[in-house]
């Protein structure tokens, strides 16, 4: 079966930090281009962190740059994303996704319709005092 499955969300005080894990299974992720997604309630899924899969070249959006990092591990076919200094906004359900024929996910839209290949099921993050 092919999937992804994200794991390591949970409740963390603002300043704290998370590890989110993603497991492939079924493919494998070194031909994909990988990314993290979140989404708040009441608003659209945006993308956060990519990984390309033709240089490993990563790109973050403003609102996460310097206090995220995405990684791949290929012995274990997983993603992770590294969440320091979390913020009240960092509030979200977060999913991982991958794309065989992309080479980044950097430009995804759910409101045009971006399609992509595997969603992960998502990972709740609260940040709260």
């Amino acid at each position: 079966q092919l999937q992804l499955v994200e794991s390591g969300g949970s409740l963390v005080q603002p300043g704290g930090s998370l590890r989110l894990s993603c497991a492939a299974s079924g493919f494998s992720l070194d031909a994909y281009a990988v990314g993290w997604f979140r989404q708040a309630p009441g608003k659209e899924r945006e993308v956060i962190s990519t990984l390309s899969s033709s240089d490993g070249y990563t790109w973050y959006t403003d609102r996460v740059k310097g206090r995220f990092t995405i990684s791949r591990d290929s012995a274990k076919n997983a993603v992770y994303l590294q969440m320091n200094n979390l913020k009240y906004e960092d509030t979200a359900v977060y999913y991982c996704a991958a794309d065989r024929f992309r080479t980044t996910l950097r430009y995804y839209s759910e409101s045009e319709g971006t399609k992509v290949d595997y969603w992960g099921q998502g990972t709740q993050v609260t940040v709260s005092s």
